[in-house]
């Protein structure tokens, strides 16, 4: 869309006119295209004569005559907002993807607009989609003792530095009475994560790691007990989980194609951390090739 003429450009213009200048020569003088010095004609000459001042004071009263719509309401900026809401994206989500995906400011706006325009919606209640509730957790109940575990300060710089995809965080969501729950791993880099239901069977959930290090040449390192900020990508997504499946939810009840529908739902939600993009995208990104010279 064409930006309107200022007052100095209109000036210029009706010397311009004035002079019997071509439409042409006039946009060339000015640095405008040639449609929009027709428009600016079309519109502001009274007859066939074009006054500046003329020209400003008329389109000044049609701006202010103008119903002002905001930008939100425009139906292709409302469809991605909405879109966004409807898949527990956050305000800051929505204007961050636009940013990274919409060069043209056009086409974007800011968090803030959105949570305007979220106040004075009496229906859907689109608050319920992205805001968290956080509870204070209690302490884990002593089930027994991981024999020859590896503490997690073993864990490689590569992983502790996020350098590559690969490294995961594992863990467990507990259902009601601790009877059947989740297994959370999340990838550290990209923070794509993979859910899966289970049952409790009177063992600790992670107690044949070794069993995994043997079968997948994959090491296994443990936190500390009490310290779930030694594996904060694991304890942050957990937290994003407990959005649709809260404390005190009967596992048995939840469905497989719903715990997918979650996974999908996360992995595909833009992440500041990530500089907006998805889990899903960073995830299946190539690593870049290395050249040597």
């Amino acid at each position: 869309m064409a930006k309107h003429l200022n007052m100095e450009e209109r000036v210029r213009l009706s010397e311009l006119h004035a002079q019997l200048k071509s439409q042409g020569q006039m946009a060339a003088a000015l640095g405008r295209h040639k449609s929009t010095i027709s428009r600016e004609l079309k519109r502001n000459r009274v007859k066939f004569a074009y006054c500046a001042v003329t020209a400003q004071t008329m389109a000044q009263k049609r701006r202010q005559e103008r119903p002002l719509t905001p930008k939100i309401e425009r139906p292709e900026i409302l469809q991605i907002v909405q879109h966004g809401l409807q898949n527990f994206h956050s305000p800051d989500q929505i204007a961050g993807r636009m940013r990274r995906c919409n060069p043209d400011l056009r086409t974007r706006i800011s968090a803030q607009a959105s949570y305007v325009w979220i106040r004075t919606r009496p229906e859907p209640d689109y608050w319920r989609t992205f805001l968290r509730r956080h509870r204070r957790t209690k302490g884990r109940g002593k089930a027994g003792t991981i024999t020859r575990s590896v503490d997690i300060s073993g864990r490689p710089a590569e992983a502790n530095e996020r350098r590559c995809l690969g490294h995961w965080e594992g863990d467990t969501l507990w259902g009601r009475e601790r009877q059947g729950g989740l297994v959370t791993l999340v990838d550290r880099k990209s923070r794509y994560v993979l859910l899966a239901k289970f049952t409790f069977d009177n063992g600790k959930e992670f107690a044949q790691h070794e069993l995994l290090t043997k079968r997948l040449e994959m090491p296994v390192f443990f936190a500390e007990p009490y310290c779930p900020w030694q594996r904060g990508t694991g304890e942050n997504t957990n937290g994003l989980i407990r959005q649709f499946v809260p404390k005190g939810t009967n596992f048995q009840h939840v469905s497989s194609s719903k715990i997918n529908n979650i996974q999908q739902l996360l992995n595909h939600r833009p992440r500041k951390i990530l500089n907006y993009q998805t889990p899903s995208e960073v995830f299946s990104t190539p690593p870049p090739v290395a050249i040597e010279i």
